[in-house]
């Protein structure tokens, strides 16, 4: 076999999706506990320290599927852009309506929201409480407008060329380390870094074949580990010594988060999925969960109202208790949603 598979079944990307989609829910019911540092029982913040350090791979993981199943296909761009963009774009803008509305609502004065503050809606404290998660769709927007570029480019590279590309890539999310970035000149490394290179990393990890590599499923789920280790522990002792909660090697650009979405991503590829009933789940999940990522925060919001968050049963098993009952409410709201008229167009 040679050193490039292109392999026909994708249900393990599937399963990695399923994993990511969960994953962002229990970052974003782990997170808040995480700004209270020193404030809440060490106990319970390195309770959340640890979780939020396991699932930080959620959106690289996001970015590097998009990698290894748009990347090999042949596109026509007014198709590519008829298809692909708009089935992003009318969920995008049905759910920022809803949002939109449901800010409006919240906002004590109701409806009398000036004109031009709405238009900065987003910079609001209420609205960002709901609506910060946007961010990851102006991101793969950007990415899906550039797909039918690149994947011209990494079809005809060689695989020299294509590791040159992520070798440039690490380099440059090394040097903007905050560590190292007072003491290194700026190189202007821009065109190398960002989401991008994880398009390209999802995409050269699926094709290559790592099946002469001995014990490969131990190797990824170590490296994997070490990412995560780093994450924790490197975390507690920046935020030790800044008296306050450091985030930088949460970061989606931080050194120990790319190693451990690369041991994840090459665990699940050499793994595989047998339990019919877990395959069941998977299903509905994958099939869900675009829509799932944009209305948990809005059920997030909402179950913390009625006293359900984190806290419940204390952290150890408030954290997966609250992301399993958001994940089951989200799941439900989208499936019904679809089926409505036109529904499958805008859940998600």
């Amino acid at each position: 076999m040679s050193d490039f598979e292109q392999r026909e079944d994708t249900s393990w990307l599937d399963n990695l999706r399923v994993v990511a989609t969960i994953s962002v829910i229990l970052l974003h019911v782990a997170a808040p506990f995480l700004y209270k540092f020193e404030r809440i029982s060490g106990f319970n913040w390195w309770t959340a320290n640890v979780y939020d350090s396991l699932v930080r791979f959620c959106v690289p993981v996001f970015v590097m599927i998009t990698g290894a199943l748009l990347l090999p296909k042949d596109y026509q761009l007014g198709d590519y852009l008829k298809k692909r963009v708009t089935r992003i774009i009318f969920p995008y803008l049905f759910w920022i309506s809803i949002y939109l509305i449901h800010v409006l609502t919240t906002l004590k004065n109701g409806f009398k929201l000036p004109f031009l503050e709405m238009l900065n809606i987003g910079s609001t404290k209420i609205a960002y409480k709901t609506t910060y998660h946007f961010w990851y769709i102006y991101m793969i927007i950007g990415i899906y407008l550039f797909i039918p570029i690149l994947s011209k480019w990494v079809k005809k590279a060689t695989e020299k060329e294509i590791i040159y590309f992520l070798a440039l890539w690490v380099i440059a999310i090394i040097i903007a380390q905050p560590l190292f970035s007072k003491y290194i000149p700026d190189f202007n490394l821009k065109y190398f870094s960002g989401f991008v290179g994880y398009v390209v990393l999802g995409y050269y990890l699926s094709i290559r074949n790592f099946e002469k590599v001995k014990h490969i499923r131990t190797i990824s789920f170590l490296i994997f580990t070490t990412g995560i280790l780093l994450t924790i522990f490197g975390t507690y002792f920046l935020s030790k010594y800044n008296g306050r909660f450091t985030i930088d090697l949460y970061t989606y650009f931080s050194p120990n988060v790319v190693i451990s979405a690369v041991g994840l991503f090459l665990f699940f590829k050499h793994s595989y999925l047998v339990n019919p009933q877990l395959k069941a789940i998977r299903k509905f999940i994958n099939k869900h969960s675009f829509g799932i990522y944009f209305v948990h925060i809005l059920v997030l919001y909402y179950m913390s109202r009625f006293g359900m968050n984190g806290a419940v049963f204390g952290v150890v098993f408030g954290i997966p208790l609250t992301t399993v009952m958001c994940l089951s409410i989200s799941g439900l709201v989208i499936y019904l949603l679809k089926k409505l008229p036109f529904g499958d167009k805008v859940a998600g």
